[in-house]
């Protein structure tokens, strides 16, 4: 990592500033060559022009120097703070590439950052999905992680692991040495507490996924009951077409809105019945997978209407469902002369889609918010969850060895442990997945 790299680090379109980022060892050089100056200040705000190689004005711009190792990726570090828009910003960095940069990779810069040891996985992990945050409640999260929140959590697992497996270790190379005899017991004990935290932390983590990714709302029901006047209600303005045709809606729609402080994603469904055709075979086939893929399901009845086998469909779907989703069900058009009954049918909310929404929106807020921010540590994401798996499943297979004084064994369950947990943060080797990770980053970033 010898070369200097540049990117573009603020968003592509028209904005009052774009930042223009170089890290490396020729990053300094690079600046001063632009600006023909031929000193800058480490953390000072420099007001100067930008010139091309050709010493052709480009922009005034505001120029930060960070010398290493006080930077983000530990190299010396150079951002150019120019005038927004598509064509500056772009035509600074071309003057980089040809003073002697290159384009920095996707993720590259937290890459050089992760092997300078600024930062390891677990924050670096955070600072992407900072990024990308759904709600005021996960962006506390990954802020609390980018600090090292998570970072501590794993070493200390990962030390009171490494602290069994030295009993055990002491054990094979001394066995016929006095050893207390209530060690199996102690050991087994410190396992049992490990476990009870990691499934602690993996359930929390599971159940409040949606901070992280954002909600999923998916809103079905059969054809006309009302499900699109609901979406375009929700979103304040007419997104899906309103019809009094049964199956004017043949496939998913999906919009985002902000409800209080999360930012959501809500699919309108086509109408759950028996398929007229193919194109409607396939609108309802993915409906089902819109279900499938929700966190919280709105089940929506015509009051104005009686019910029939098509309501029992959605009522079974539901059924299915109550387990794994958060369902509310809803009795819409209450404006209109009640026609419905359906035997132990029980609604949690009665509105009028067409005219307002509120006890919804209301109703949604507080299914999310009881997801809200706690002092427990979560992880954010499948890779840090499936090595939290693969630890648990080690330690539960530790037991049987332990028992049977099968000690080479248990330790090598215990060293596995030990090398799941290391993932979360540093792990010992694996470029092929560092590559994957950080390659999933914005560029610049």
């Amino acid at each position: 990592m010898t070369d200097t790299i540049a990117a573009i680090a603020t968003a592509n379109g028209i904005g009052s500033i774009a930042i223009i980022r170089l890290s490396g060892e020729k990053a300094l050089e690079i600046i001063k060559k632009l600006t023909c100056k031929k000193d800058f200040t480490p953390r000072h705000a420099t007001l100067t022009n930008i010139y091309n190689n050709e010493n052709v004005l480009i922009d005034e711009a505001i120029v930060i120097y960070f010398k290493g190792p006080y930077s983000f990726t530990a190299e010396d570090v150079v951002e150019i703070q120019c005038h927004g828009g598509f064509i500056v910003a772009q035509t600074i960095l071309k003057a980089t590439l040809q003073a002697g940069a290159r384009l920095a990779n996707a993720g590259e810069f937290s890459k050089r950052a992760f092997f300078n040891g600024r930062i390891d996985l677990s924050e670096a992990e955070a600072i992407a999905q900072l990024i990308e945050a759904k709600s005021e409640d996960a962006a506390k999260i990954l802020a609390s992680q980018m600090k090292g929140s998570l970072k501590e959590f794993i070493e200390q697992v990962r030390d009171d692991i490494i602290h069994l497996l030295a009993y055990s270790e002491v054990s094979i190379d001394y066995a016929e040495e006095d050893l207390p005899e209530d060690l199996v017991q102690q050991i087994e004990a410190k396992l049992n507490e490990l476990y009870r935290l990691l499934e602690k932390t993996l359930t929390a983590s599971k159940s409040r996924q949606g901070l992280m990714q954002g909600f999923r709302v998916a809103i079905i029901g059969k054809p006309n009951v009302g499900k699109s006047s609901l979406l375009n209600a929700l979103l304040n303005y007419n997104r899906a077409i309103v019809s009094d045709i049964a199956g004017t809606t043949r496939d998913t729609i999906e919009e985002q809105v902000k409800i209080g402080t999360h930012l959501i994603r809500i699919v309108d469904t086509a109408g759950i019945r028996k398929a007229g055709d193919e194109i409607e075979r396939i609108g309802i086939q993915r409906s089902l997978e819109a279900i499938d893929e929700s966190d919280i399901v709105i089940a929506l009845f015509d009051a104005s209407r009686e019910a029939d086998e098509e309501d029992r469909q959605i009522v079974e779907l539901m059924h299915a469902n109550q387990e794994q989703k958060k369902m509310i069900i809803i009795k819409n058009k209450i404006d209109l002369e009640e026609k419905f009954h359906l035997e132990n049918m029980v609604f949690d909310l009665e509105l009028n889609s067409k005219d307002d929404v509120t006890v919804l929106v209301k109703e949604l807020e507080k299914i999310m918010d009881r997801n809200n921010v706690s002092d427990e540590i979560m992880l954010i994401s499948e890779r840090q969850i499936s090595a939290v798996e693969a630890t648990m499943q080690n330690i539960k297979e530790s037991y049987e060895p332990l028992n049977d004084q099968e000690l080479e064994i248990f330790s090598f369950h215990l060293n596995e442990a030990v090398k799941e947990m290391a993932s979360i943060t540093r792990p010992f080797e694996n470029d092929e997945m560092l590559d994957k990770m950080f390659g999933s980053f914005c560029l610049g970033k």
